[in-house]
């Protein structure tokens, strides 16, 4: 049908983000899984998205990539979730500050925290993001304002922003400061990403019983 949604996606990814996105919103979609050692360089998956990365969305005819953009994209192409403030409301502003802010220098920051890279001091002002500590005062500033990042309702914002600060607090990438620890266990609580999590253990079981 023209309106399928079909999320592409591997359990072991930030496809986890997309997925509870998907959760969010409460319309029906197909999941293809990619699997690394095969699909996901695959001509077939790369005419979805040349980078041979997930997640990926199709909506109809139209495709988009970047876990960030997949979740705004959902949340403008189903408004009745309520995922985001509407268009010319002030408060898309604080909305598109942290979506982006953890999509570009929260990202950086850890990456190349996870890969021993330090900017040296005299090269930060080169680098979108400064320096990692900085990078974690700003952000633990935004999830201490309030209960989530835009305003007094739950948004996309939070799905993406959230889910950096678990994947950091379970990986070791982010420090245990209280307020992140108490900003991902308030918004994890939600049935949808009870969901979303759900749906992907089961695959990751899948899988390993069809390893043997």
């Amino acid at each position: 049908m023209a309106d399928d949604l079909v999320l592409y996606t591997n359990p072991q990814s930030r496809g986890r983000i997309a997925r509870w996105m998907m959760e969010e919103i409460g319309q029906p979609y197909k999941t293809e899984v990619i699997d690394y050692a095969s699909t996901m360089k695959s001509p077939g998956y790369l005419a979805v998205n040349p980078m041979g990365k997930v997640p990926a969305l199709r909506h109809g005819d139209a495709i988009v990539t970047e876990t960030a953009a997949i979740c705004a994209y959902l949340a403008d192409a189903f408004p009745q979730a309520r995922l985001a403030p509407p268009p010319g409301d002030r408060l898309r502003a604080p909305y598109y500050r942290w979506l982006f802010f953890s999509a570009g220098p929260v990202e950086a920051a850890i990456s190349n925290k996870a890969l021993g890279f330090v900017v040296p001091p005299d090269r930060e002002r080169m680098i979108g993001y400064g320096n990692v500590a900085q990078v974690m005062n700003v952000l633990e500033a935004a999830v201490s304002q309030g209960s989530y990042l835009v305003g007094d309702s739950f948004s996309a914002a939070d799905v993406y922003v959230g889910s950096q600060i678990g994947f950091g607090l379970m990986f070791g990438t982010f420090e245990k400061r209280p307020a992140f620890e108490q900003y991902w266990q308030r918004i994890s609580a939600r049935p949808a990403f009870a969901r979303a999590k759900d749906l992907d253990e089961a695959i990751i079981a899948r899988q390993k019983k069809a390893a043997g």
